[in-house]
């Protein structure tokens, strides 16, 4: 363990620390470390560094997501829309019950500035923490070597209504810096025809879904690529670990496209184990609102998560207005 003292010294490795409310976060060669008081003195957790900012990555790339996003089984952040809780050990059943957890809540603007800070500096030259491990090689590892800013400030496409509409989020096209992903090769790139009657060629619209998902340079990413009032499809590319344990505040449809994802269900508050599901081309599942998942795909697979934006909704599973799950057999 490293002592808070040890922390505060100085930059390790060439990387700053961090500090937010009574949290601190630092870094060295291989692992991200954070502190927090609990039991009359600092208690501090450990994680591989590449992990950590795969999770940091895509918290500021979601705007702290929907629900509870848990870096691993310790350190994680809730949304409250508006505000952000830090949390480290309260979702986890032992440090829970151990008194050794910490909560701590902030403005979304503070939280937000400090994980982007924190991410500019400890991602070095040559890691993506959006793209899986074969495409970005260890550079995530050793003492700090420049940064990646390109990658880093990309963020999901949240489209009005759809991608390619005029107004909307362009085509991922290759003449856009888009070329097919290795994993997708074989995918269509055949572009629907849009016949349109006069007056309406700014309303009518379609595109291959299928084409602009083989085109996705991330992982783990949901694009919102159809709105229509609070429905969202968002679709997305897996492969590897989905580098985050994603607490439900509402329920999710999962639609798998292709390939397969094996998916981790464990209970949102306690952490324990409730199920495992293996999802194959064609298969659709509904993840509920009170367990937390993680994926894991061996090869790149298409996956269209389908999301309920209804800002009322979390309240209303809080509430117990709702059951947790979507359907009663």
């Amino acid at each position: 363990m490293n002592a808070i003292a040890d922390i505060k010294a100085a930059k390790i490795a060439g990387y700053r620390t961090f500090e937010i409310g009574s949290f601190t976060f630092a870094r060295d060669e291989y692992y991200a470390i954070v502190s927090w008081p609990a039991k009359g003195q600092r208690q501090s957790h450990t994680m591989s560094i590449d992990a950590f900012l795969r999770a940091l990555m895509r918290d500021v790339a979601w705007g702290f997501f929907y629900g509870v996003v848990n870096f691993d089984s310790v350190f994680g952040t809730r949304n409250l829309y508006g505000r952000v809780e830090f949390f480290a050990g309260r979702l986890n059943e032992a440090y829970h019950e151990a008194g050794a957890d910490y909560v701590e809540v902030f403005e979304t603007p503070v939280a937000m500035k400090l994980f982007k800070e924190m991410l500019a500096d400890w991602v070095n030259e040559g890691f993506d923490p959006f793209a899986a491990p074969v495409e970005t090689g260890s550079a995530a590892f050793g003492e700090k070597n420049g940064d990646n800013l390109k990658a880093i400030d990309r963020f999901r496409v949240a489209t009005k209504r759809m991608p390619g509409l005029e107004g909307d989020s362009p085509l991922r096209l290759e003449e856009n810096g888009y070329p097919v992903n290795r994993a997708f090769a074989d995918v269509a790139q055949d572009a629907p025809v849009i016949k349109a009657e006069a007056g309406f060629e700014k309303e009518l619209h379609a595109f291959n879904l299928y084409a602009y998902l083989s085109r996705s340079d991330v992982t783990w990413n949901p694009s919102v690529t159809s709105v229509c009032k609070h429905s969202l499809f968002c679709p997305t590319t897996e492969e590897y670990t989905l580098p985050i344990i994603h607490g439900n505040d509402r329920v999710e449809w999962f639609l798998q496209f292709s390939d397969e994802i094996m998916w981790d269900i464990t209970d949102k508050e306690t952490g324990r184990p409730r199920a495992r599901v293996m999802m194959r081309a064609g298969d659709v599942a509904a993840m509920p609102a009170d367990i937390a998942h993680q994926g894991f795909s061996k090869k790149r697979s298409m996956l269209l998560v389908w999301e309920n934006g209804n800002p009322a909704v979390p309240g209303m599973y809080e509430r117990n207005e709702l059951p947790p799950y979507p359907v009663s057999f």
